[in-house]
């Protein structure tokens, strides 16, 4: 797949982003694979002043809507950071039939490494009002309900839609 045509245009402003792991691999099943982003977004909100507002996980892929000074750094950082990071975890755990799936999917994008992780691009929609910030973080929580993993929005432990209902989550949320 190509590079994205949406982009970060205005890099201090929250966007709406997409990431998504090449061939829609199921990367994201286990607690330790999904705890590698949220340490990462854990560190970019103390380093390099990520906000983040919302966030949903999901197997293969993610959706968050954030913003910082310059956003398309902390995203290339945090893909990047967590390529490795997750290419490693899988090497340790022997998930060969992954990394044969990532090694292949490499060669139709990259030449200087050994893996694809991430597919290009993040479909990055700016948030122009109060009223899109609403309809973004709704569609981000419906997710996992949507796909019948679960009935209420609040009750998938990869997502913010617990701190929006007052609930404890996993991860600190910038409050919109």
């Amino acid at each position: 797949m190509g590079r994205s045509r949406y982009t970060i245009t205005e890099a201090d402003k929250p966007h709406f982003m997409t990431c998504t792991v090449v061939e829609w691999l199921p990367v994201f099943a286990r607690p330790e694979t999904v705890e590698i982003l949220l340490a990462c977004w854990r560190y970019q909100r103390e380093q390099a002043g990520l906000r983040l507002y919302g966030y949903v996980i999901l197997e293969n892929h993610l959706h968050l809507i954030a913003q910082a000074q310059d956003l398309n750094k902390c995203i290339s950082s945090f893909k990047s950071f967590t390529a490795r990071q997750l290419i490693n975890y899988l090497q340790a755990h022997h998930a060969d039939r992954l990394l044969d799936r990532l090694r292949f999917a490499k060669r139709a994008h990259k030449a200087d490494r050994e893996y694809q992780f991430w597919q290009e691009g993040v479909h990055a929609e700016m948030i122009l009002s109060e009223a899109m910030m609403r309809e973004k973080l709704d569609y981000i929580h419906a997710n996992p309900v949507k796909r019948g993993y679960i009935n209420l929005p609040e009750h998938w432990r990869y997502s913010s839609a617990g701190y929006y209902m007052g609930l404890p989550g996993l991860i600190e949320i910038d409050a919109w």
